[in-house]
């Protein structure tokens, strides 16, 4: 029998539309481009659980690291009535951490992925059966609504992973904007901000050996192919990702193997040898710089914990007037 939640969809049931006009838009622009928030189907979710898993990607098990050393000084931040939300949640592994040490009375978990999201938060009510579990499907990159009961409190909202890093700096200062419009005054932003380090240790993390990082990336054109009415051939591109120093980045492509036409829906589209389709970014922080783009957001810095390798860092914002 399965748990009961309380779900809420932000997310048209038929995705098709929108996916596939931004995926059109994107393959006319020059360079070629996607938006990252397509990796995750429910293959690219479970593909993206394994690359947390292998050992050049450090940002998961940093950040687990980080988190439960610091449990207990977040739940004192937090305070005991804050409700817990998280943005992007996932698999929902990190969140059980702040759930242990602050025992919050209910739970939000917000992500694109409808099925994997219904599932992981189900396992959660399963195993915190005096947490209220509530699931949104939304797409976080675009202004939000918090239920009631969460708007009318002020939550700790939980955003892990340094996936405020897929954002370019002018989107990431605008999702903080909304999300600082989003949370009621008072309200805790608790933050994972991946760090600015040796190019080595950062793309050995985007090209693992396993070659899962490969599978994930090739993966969202198996879904183009798939969703969209399209010919594409996965096994006609190549993942290509490094660092970009000027821009602070990683930069995740798929390149084609050889000149080629694409067709998706009625359109058609040529790739040259050795043309890309730009498929993410992630951006890498000073933790003065990331203070600095927050405090524009209006969020004040309260807290920050990081590794004793400087890999990764966690910061506790707090929404200002």
């Amino acid at each position: 029998m399965s748990v009961a939640i309380h779900y809420h969809e932000h997310y048209p049931v038929n995705q098709r539309d929108g996916m596939r006009d931004e995926v059109l838009a994107g393959f006319a622009a020059t360079p070629k481009h996607t938006s990252p928030k397509y990796f995750y189907d429910a293959r690219g979710s479970a593909l993206f659980e394994i690359i947390c898993q292998q050992p050049e990607y450090y940002p998961t098990r940093t950040e687990e690291a980080i988190l439960a050393r610091a449990a207990g000084e977040i739940a004192e931040l937090a305070g005991p009535d804050a409700p817990l939300l998280e943005l992007g949640s996932g698999a929902s592994r990190k969140v059980r951490l702040l759930l242990d040490a602050m025992q919050p009375c209910r739970y939000l978990g917000i992500d694109i992925s409808r099925d994997f999201l219904i599932d992981s938060t189900r396992r959660l009510a399963a195993d915190y059966p005096w947490l209220e579990v509530h699931a949104a499907c939304a797409d976080f990159s675009t202004p939000l609504q918090l239920p009631d009961d969460f708007a009318k409190a002020r939550p700790l909202a939980f955003f892990p992973g340094s996936s405020i890093g897929n954002f370019d700096p002018p989107q990431a200062l605008a999702f903080l904007r909304n999300l600082h419009g989003l949370l009621p005054v008072g309200s805790g932003l608790l933050i994972g901000v991946d760090l600015i380090k040796d190019v080595r240790v950062l793309e050995a993390a985007y090209n693992d050996e396993a070659g899962v990082t490969a599978a994930f990336n090739l993966n969202l054109l198996e879904r183009i192919r798939t969703e969209l009415d399209s010919d594409v051939n996965p096994r006609a591109f190549v993942h290509h990702a490094f660092y970009n120093a000027a821009a602070k980045r990683i930069e995740m492509h798929l390149v084609s193997k050889r000149a080629q036409t694409v067709q998706i829906a009625d359109r058609c589209f040529h790739f040259q040898a050795g043309e890309s389709l730009h498929t993410e970014n992630s951006y890498k922080y000073s933790v003065a710089g990331f203070r600095q783009l927050a405090a524009r957001a209006g969020f004040g810095a309260l807290a920050l914990w990081t590794d004793p390798n400087a890999l990764f860092s966690v910061h506790y914002l707090c929404s200002e007037p």
